[in-house]
């Protein structure tokens, strides 16, 4: 048996953690099934029945994780021979960023998706305030900082960098510069293409099949 078990759909989030399964150089094996054929044991492992989910079999135990940002450090910490976890210096920006694309980033993808628009004044109250703010404030970083935690990669930006060559692609982040700067470096790991690969072939065999 590998060492970890990753649950994962061919077009969902389980592309973001394939990615940081590669980065990290972790041994697994994927169980790959599509929405509509979920087995109901899946829900035994993640309640909410989303995709992706990783259980790390570990000690006689087996240790289950879900949400691709607590996926992906997760084996930033299990492998740190991988040289993916931040130093005292990155640290900081490793965090705030990891969780501000989980938190006020992607919400504010969503609510714009779903045409749902901040009543004035509650931005406050929202969190993320709006998509433009969100936006603007990464793009400052991203000026000024060519990866995530700072001058190097980590695995904070298998997250983050997730976000945004999605977004690029789909329209939900506009083309700004530095975000094309960034998508252009990081995409071109060979771990990004490795997995890319897997996921472009499941892709190609759910829709032909």
């Amino acid at each position: 048996m590998a060492e970890f078990t990753f649950y994962t759909v061919a077009m969902s989030r389980g592309q973001i953690s394939r990615w940081a399964l590669h980065e990290a150089g972790a041994d697994y094996e994927h169980v790959v099934f599509d929405w509509a054929t979920r087995p109901d044991t899946f829900r035994e492992i993640n309640p909410m029945n989303k995709v992706p989910a990783l259980v790390h079999h570990h000690g006689g135990h087996d240790h289950v994780i879900t949400e691709c940002a607590a996926i992906n450090h997760y084996l930033a910490e299990t492998h740190p021979q991988a040289g993916l976890l931040p130093d005292t210096h990155e640290k900081a920006a490793y965090f705030r960023w990891l969780f501000f694309a989980a938190g006020p980033l992607e919400q504010a993808i969503i609510a714009r998706a779903l045409g749902w628009e901040v009543p004035e004044g509650k931005s406050g109250t929202a969190g993320f305030g709006s998509l433009d703010l969100v936006i603007d404030t990464l793009d400052k970083w991203l000026i000024g900082n060519d990866f995530i935690a700072g001058s190097r990669f980590t695995m904070a930006d298998t997250y983050v960098g997730s976000q945004f060559v999605w977004g690029l692609r789909f329209g939900s982040i506009p083309k700004r510069p530095s975000f094309r700067a960034y998508v252009e470096r990081i995409t071109q790991r060979p771990a990004y293409a490795e997995a890319n690969a897997i996921d472009a072939k499941l892709i190609a065999e759910a829709q032909n099949g």
